[in-house]
């Protein structure tokens, strides 16, 4: 019997091969970033969300209780739990129960005509069971323990890409209520320019009334009024656009959403970026986590395969009471039982088995490509949000000096023209140039605050 079993053994183990070596390596990161500011002037990373408006607080909680999408990742969560629950439950003995009654007629030509004198056959018999029965698969070799422990990573890559969702949406309602803000910002600085150029535009008409100028002035003034009716109308369409992508990702509608966007936003300097290192973001990251669990699920997987290359050892054992007549179930006779013991394994199963690990080999290689891409793209977002934090912030700084420095050359064009120093025509070049540059200004701010939501996200977010 041991001798067989050892043979099994061989047999199987020489039938698939042992599983392939892969190597998954931790890939190496550089030590900094190259945009990150120096250790002494970075801020926290929650600064970095437009916490101290009235709006986001609101939205992002509202969608935090209500999105759909966030309640779609919470039931993955549960569906990978319960396949955790399952395949540790496939380790433990399975008991159960079972009985019957059976009925049975035959014929009694069929039984021998000799029988002895006063002994007949019965031609029809009930039979009365009830059985307790139990089995269980000792795992010698551990293949269920495998499974098992793939099915706990899943439940930690289910939860990590939960976190990664929570993270994205909340990142979306931050840059959606920053747009909602630079928006009102812009409309502001354009109502200002259109109502300078109303007055150019008015002073043309009484200049061109009294002959002293002519419709030229009055033409090119209204001309510069109507640019910026233009450039006020183009808001609708952005704010509808933002109105929309708030309804879906809050699951609320858009009076609510409106509703909370007119509540008043404090204006808050903008804060450094936080310094970082990629630790910190193998850490933080909710993809880069979720990779790593998937990692290591496709290892127990494959490890999971593997095991099959070995013999399979199953006991059983049932425990009952058999009778012919209701009356005599509880007799001491009925009582039946049995125990068994197998090993099953494979011999020659034609490749079978050895493709499958093949397969596994495979997939933990793609999960562990997949990781390092998660690494690696975590690393670029990181890189370039630094970047664009601070390309923002030297754009903003420059826009906000240039539309201080054109509002002051227009106004002092004005007091010229009234002193009689300039002509009509350089008030209006002058207040020209000087439109639309508190708008740019509004809108380098709005992408200044934006991109520092992205660094939030790119750094792992909460």
């Amino acid at each position: 019997m041991l001798l067989a079993a050892a043979s099994a053994v061989s047999l199987s183990a020489c039938a698939a091969g042992p599983p392939p070596e892969i190597a998954t390596p931790v890939p190496e990161l550089p030590e900094t970033y190259a945009y990150a500011p120096e250790a002494t002037v970075g801020a926290e990373l929650a600064a970095l969300l437009p916490r101290d408006d009235a709006a986001f607080q609101l939205l992002t909680a509202q969608a935090l209780a209500a999105s759909p999408t966030l309640a779609e990742a919470a039931a993955r969560i549960e569906q990978a739990r319960a396949g955790a629950d399952r395949a540790g439950a496939q380790r433990l003995p399975e008991i159960g129960i079972n009985g019957g009654v059976t009925g049975t007629r035959s014929n009694p030509a069929q039984f021998s005509a000799n029988l002895p004198p006063g002994i007949q056959a019965d031609s029809e018999r009930v039979a009365y069971a009830a059985n307790l029965t139990a089995r269980w698969d000792p795992d010698i070799f551990g293949g269920l323990r495998a499974r098992e422990r793939a099915a706990l990573s899943r439940i930690d890559a289910a939860t990590a890409s939960a976190r990664a969702v929570r993270i994205a949406l909340v990142s979306e309602i931050a840059g959606a209520v920053i747009d909602w803000r630079t928006l009102a910002a812009r409309e502001a600085e354009l109502r200002a320019d259109l109502a300078s150029a109303e007055e150019l535009a008015r002073l043309a008409v009484v200049r061109e009334r009294a002959g002293i100028a002519p419709g030229f002035d009055r033409v090119r003034a209204e001309g510069s009024a109507a640019s910026s009716r233009s450039r006020l109308t183009a808001l609708d369409s952005d704010r509808a656009r933002l109105l929309g992508r708030l309804v879906t990702l809050t699951a609320q509608g858009a009076g609510d959403v409106r509703a909370s966007l007119n509540r008043e936003a404090s204006a808050a300097a903008l804060p450094p970026p936080p310094p970082a290192l990629p630790s910190a973001l193998l850490t933080n990251r909710p993809d880069i986590v979720a990779a790593a669990a998937t990692l290591a699920a496709a290892d127990a997987e494959l490890a999971a395969t593997a095991r099959r290359r070995f013999p399979v050892f199953d006991l059983s054992a049932a425990v009952g009471l058999l009778a012919f007549g209701l009356g005599d179930l509880l007799e001491t006779n009925s009582v039946i039982g049995n125990l068994a013991a197998s090993v099953a394994a494979p011999l020659l199963d034609f490749g079978r088995i050895r493709a499958e690990i093949e397969g596994a080999a495979a997939e933990k290689t793609a999960s562990f490509e997949a990781y390092r891409g998660a690494v690696f793209t975590a690393l670029g977002d990181a890189e370039g949000a630094y970047a664009l934090v601070a390309s923002a912030d030297r754009e903003a700084a420059a826009a906000t000096q240039e539309a201080a420095s054109l509002q002051r050359a227009a106004q002092l064009a004005g007091f010229r023209q009234q002193a009689g120093l300039a002509d009509f025509l350089t008030v209006l070049e002058a207040r020209r140039a000087a439109d639309s540059s508190g708008e740019r200004a509004a809108a380098a701010a709005g992408r200044a605050r934006r991109a520092r939501v992205l660094l939030w996200q790119a750094l792992g977010g909460e």
